[in-house]
């Protein structure tokens, strides 16, 4: 991932200068690496014998105990805490996480524990945390994935340094996704259905993406390299064209709220939630003259954009966030998306909320 080049050269340095923070927030959009990146810190933070790289940086052996353990998943000093069926980091995870940091290392000479979703940390977990921010311990390193547009609280933030991954430009992201085809083209250690760059799918794949399929899937993730090869080799793109295609006879009166429901509940709550809040954003870049970033609902969006005034699009993103904050409770994909469906339908001329 060539795009994290500079942020990771800057982390082999603090370590070589032995500057290391006990604890650093590793923040970027959904689909940049961050949890490729924090994987590859406890790699290097643990190997027992790092070796020089090509610029003079510590690199991860890949050949010690250590580096074997963390490669297969099993080492016993590394531990990822991350939302279960709550959507949420619950507070007995975080406590489990400060026996750890307290705890002597078993095999290695240090301790590294990632969370990995810190933004849906919740309140009791987010407090139980802070106790271990504030006593940290010389052989434990804390990372803490933030996705972007998720806030942390201000108090943990202000315990941890930040690295912030940046998005690649989109050339650098289409041509890192037709390398990830050819690797598995030749064997080279992809694996799953990955994208070539003559627009096929290596024989396990689901879908077939030429350089157009890339684009389009690099737009609707928003420029996410990641999440766009997720969305290429998955059946993303299928579900979200029949949901917005549902989401459009909706908002003209075509169909019930019942039938379009139907449609995002087969994405998921999560992905329902990202679209909708993609929508809205559209909305306000459109409504302060920008562009929408999906082409396919530019057209309707700027029709919308042109009839109400900027802050509605805050209003229909305030609904996404509770309707995100309903999710730790379990609530209903389809109940959620006729809620948001009213709420945009109420946009359109002649309408109001159902």
């Amino acid at each position: 991932m060539p795009w994290l080049g500079q942020a990771w050269q800057r982390i082999q340095q603090r370590l070589a200068d032995d500057r290391l923070p006990h604890a650093l927030v590793i923040a970027g959009e959904r689909g940049v690496g961050k949890r490729a990146f924090a994987d590859a810190l406890a790699r290097l933070r643990l190997c027992g014998r790092p070796v020089s790289g090509s610029l003079g940086l510590p690199v991860a052996c890949g050949q010690c105990k250590q580096c074997e353990l963390t490669a297969a998943g099993s080492h016993p000093d590394v531990r990822v805490y991350a939302p279960e069926k709550s959507r949420m980091v619950k507070v007995s995870q975080v406590r489990e996480l400060s026996a750890f940091a307290v705890a002597s290392p078993q095999v290695a000479h240090h301790k590294v524990a990632i969370i990995d979703r810190a933004d849906q940390l919740n309140i009791n977990a987010a407090n139980a945390l802070l106790k271990t921010l504030e006593e940290p311990q010389a052989d434990t390193t804390l990372l803490l994935v933030q996705e972007s547009g998720r806030p942390l609280l201000p108090t943990i933030r202000s315990r941890c340094q930040v690295v912030a991954l940046p998005l690649p430009a989109m050339s650098e992201a289409q041509a890192w996704i037709e390398r990830q085809g050819r690797s598995a083209d030749s064997g080279d250690g992809a694996s799953g259905g990955e994208v070539s760059s003559d627009g096929e799918v290596s024989s396990d794949g689901e879908a077939s993406a030429g350089s157009d399929a890339i684009r389009r899937a690099l737009l609707l993730s928003g420029g996410a390299p990641r999440l766009a090869l997720e969305y290429l080799t998955g059946d993303f793109i299928g579900l979200r064209e029949t949901a917005f295609e549902a989401f459009r006879q909706f908002m003209k009166g075509q169909v019930p709220v019942t039938e379009a429901a139907r449609a995002f509940k087969a994405l998921g709550l999560e992905a329902t939630l990202t679209l909708f809040e993609q929508w809205a954003a559209d909305l306000a870049r459109l409504s302060a003259g920008g562009e929408s970033r999906d082409p396919d609902a530019a057209d309707m969006l700027r029709f919308l954009a042109g009839r109400h005034p900027p802050w509605v699009a805050q209003r229909l993103l305030d609904a996404v966030r509770e309707s995100r904050a309903a999710g730790v409770y379990n609530a209903s994909p389809e109940l959620e998306a006729s809620r948001l469906l009213f709420a945009w339908q109420a946009l359109m001329p002649g309408r109001r909320a159902g």
